[in-house]
């Protein structure tokens, strides 16, 4: 085996495992889906042509990864609905969680969630970007 089939190998493992973590952060409050879906896509566009075509036409990279590379950011409503969907499973899970370590834990997650959407990502407007397959 070469070394070329062994990295394209090692790439396409690692962008499976990445997908599957972003399809899981989707669902789940603590863990993010967006960065894993961005790194599944690199690691797709290295290991092999052809995988790097079929990912690229899905619509997990349509609606996440395409969107958020054109923008440049979310609009305010995205990160509203993102939040309060995370909200939600994030005080489920402190009402049901009997450990109060956990509880710390989950309440901390929350707050940087909160303040990562706020600071670090930046709020655009919806007039402003043209979301599409133009090119």
């Amino acid at each position: 085996m070469t070394l070329k089939k062994v990295k394209s190998i090692l790439f396409m493992l690692l962008g499976s495992v990445s997908l599957g973590l972003g399809i899981a952060g989707t669902v789940l409050p603590v863990l993010p889906g967006g960065p894993f879906y961005l790194f599944a896509a690199y690691c797709f566009a290295k290991s092999s042509k052809r995988i790097d075509r079929w990912f690229k036409g899905t619509v997990i990279y349509d609606k996440y990864v395409l969107a958020f590379l054109q923008k440049k950011g979310m609009t305010r409503k995205e990160k509203i609905r993102i939040n309060v969907t995370a909200d939600f499973f994030i005080l489920l899970s402190v009402v049901f969680v009997d450990i109060l370590f956990v509880r710390i834990i989950l309440i901390g997650l929350a707050l940087y969630k909160h303040y990562y959407f706020i600071k670090k990502i930046e709020t655009i407007y919806p007039e402003s970007y043209q979301v599409g397959k133009s090119q």
